[in-house]
């Protein structure tokens, strides 16, 4: 990988708003009005004399899951680099969390275990904002629509409408009204930001345009979370964000990964998740069952009582969708978040995914585009964002399914993936490796920086003396 892709990428993850930038668009509608919808809102509202968001759940409500983000009731803990640019463009959301009793969590109330094994602290001063998504998904959304040219329209998008190549509209229908009903809000600029089950694709093969192609990696993935009462506060705690990593040779009863996060109203948010056939307990007594057979610590913070009953959610695969490759597209149109690619969730880079997909189209709009053309510019950008999460959960995801199957690989895959289990080894015992390694795993670097040679000499180093030093023991 080029030093020039390494650099674009972390330009964008530190991307600052515009100022005094030129109006391109008198409206822009983005569809979908979850995080990725409202942080590409939040950029459009610097280029347009109106942004609409168009989404048919009520946004009115509280901080409560949507039925539109069926993964809501799950773990989700916003990584280092979503935080930043996050705090960049909305000033004030860590706090105002923080006030609603979300937890910022810095290292030292931090604990990663790959099996029996913490990893070792890396130095850096990595800050995580462990809350529920619904409470962050409001404080979003409150600053965002909170701007003087952004409304929310509360409908349901279900098509496009064009004129000369471009997109000039979107076809709106109102939620439960039927299709008879159905308008068109013209628009100069159009996000897709309608999730994993967006229909764009459907609607630009329908209209004459290509389809960008799905790629989909077969990874189903199960989960069980729950709520515990948390009786001890922050300033209390120990460890606020447990997260265990168990390989397929651990006696952990088919839990992959367990997570734990010290979230608002004085409670725990407990996570356990399995691939395949391994399903997390459904009942609470089979969740502290699991829990308690795993780690003291996820024992401990399940004792309390329970104030959410155990939620489950299924994931049949990874996904994304290839806009570079398709070769005619509509112009003034993109796409954004789990529309072009969907990961496993348990990375925890969905959101912070959404937030680099904003920086790219920042980045596009202010790079003085033709509008007229279709923004392959724009797709070329946010590539290097989806490879990059997509090296790290689908190629650890692959790399675990092909192991437990058997699955011969081409000898470039061994040879990469040899590579990286010499990374996460030397991540438990070499703090220089782990704090490189944490860099990609909070998308604050580009993955193929663990491939510098004087890493892997260091990583290689350390889990061999870890090797030489056991068998000595031994």
């Amino acid at each position: 990988m080029s030093e020039s892709v390494v650099a674009l990428f972390e330009s964008l993850v530190g991307a600052e708003p515009p100022h005094d930038v030129p109006v391109l668009f008198d409206t822009a509608c983005v569809m979908g009005g979850s995080i990725a919808g409202l942080l590409a809102a939040r950029v459009l509202a610097d280029r347009a004399r109106k942004v609409v968001i168009v989404e048919p759940d009520d946004l009115s409500a509280e901080a409560e899951p949507r039925s539109g983000v069926p993964q809501g009731h799950q773990v989700h803990t916003l990584l280092p680099a979503g935080r930043l640019w996050i705090e960049r463009w909305l000033p004030g959301v860590s706090r105002e969390a923080q006030d609603r009793g979300a937890s910022l969590v810095g290292p030292d109330k931090q604990f990663v275990g790959h099996d029996d094994i913490p990893q070792i602290p890396d130095g850096a001063d990595h800050q995580f904002l462990a809350v529920g998504r619904p409470l962050l998904e409001r404080l979003v959304r409150d600053r965002v629509t909170a701007l003087p040219n952004v409304s929310v329209l509360r409908a349901r998008a279900t098509g496009l409408r064009y004129g000369d190549g471009s997109v000039v509209g979107v076809r709106v229908a109102g939620p439960g009204t039927g299709e008879r009903t159905e308008g068109v809000l013209a628009a100069d600029f159009v996000v897709d930001a309608l999730g994993r089950s967006s229909r764009l694709s459907n609607w630009l093969g329908l209209d004459g345009y290509d389809q960008p192609r799905l790629e989909r990696l077969e990874s189903p993935v199960n989960y069980a979370t729950a709520l515990f009462e948390r009786r001890t506060t922050f300033s209390e705690l120990d460890v606020a964000t447990v997260l265990q990593l168990f390989t397929p040779r651990y006696p952990s009863g088919g839990v992959s990964v367990a997570a734990a996060t010290a979230v608002e109203a004085q409670q725990w948010l407990v996570m356990l998740m399995g691939y395949g056939d391994n399903r997390p307990g459904r009942t609470t007594d089979e969740f502290r069952a699991r829990c308690s057979s795993l780690t003291t610590v996820l024992r401990d913070v399940t004792r309390g009582d329970v104030t959410r009953e155990v939620v489950t959610y299924r994931q049949a695969d990874s996904r994304r969708r290839h806009f570079t490759e398709a070769g005619s597209l509509p112009a003034r149109l993109v796409s954004v978040g789990d529309a072009v690619a969907s990961f496993n969730p348990v990375y925890g880079q969905g959101m912070s995914s959404a937030a680099l997909h904003a920086s790219c189209l920042a980045s596009y709009l202010g790079g003085g585009p033709d509008l007229d053309a279709a923004a392959t510019d724009f797709f070329r950008l946010q590539q290097v964002v989806v490879d990059a999460a997509w090296a790290v959960s689908a190629g650890g995801d692959a790399a675990r399914i092909d192991a437990e199957n058997g699955t011969e690989v081409p000898e470039e895959v061994r040879r990469q993936r040899r590579l990286m289990e010499h990374i996460v080894g030397a991540a438990l015992i070499d703090a220089d490796v782990s704090r490189a390694f944490n860099n990609v795993s909070y998308m604050l670097r580009h993955p193929s920086t663990l491939f510098d040679p004087e890493l892997l000499e260091k990583a290689t180093a350390a889990t061999e003396g870890a090797a030489t030093e056991g068998a000595t023991k031994t």
